[in-house]
């Protein structure tokens, strides 16, 4: 099951990239995670429904330091990863 998300907020300088990579590693969700040139972030997200429902609900709040205010997502093809990586921003 794979998701896309943008999360919204004091998203960016707080750490949530390599937060969001230590948490889905953990969790064994496969994707990736880059900070958007317009201030948020983004992921896809993929793996077994539980742990990516729990990736999400870690999104919501995000680090510390973290202010998180939305969080969209939707369904996606992308998936099908070996591991989570860190992009470049876009």
């Amino acid at each position: 099951m794979a998701k896309h998300l943008i999360i919204r907020g004091r998203v960016q300088g707080v750490g949530y990239r390599a937060s969001m990579v230590d948490e889905a590693t953990r969790r064994s969700v496969t994707g990736w995670v880059r900070n958007r040139r317009d201030g948020a972030v983004e992921a896809v997200v993929d793996g077994d429904p539980t742990a990516v429902a729990a990736i999400i609900d870690w999104a919501k709040a995000g680090p510390p330091g973290a202010r998180v205010t939305d969080v969209s997502v939707a369904e996606t093809d992308d998936g099908g990863y070996a591991d989570f990586d860190w992009r470049p921003t876009v």
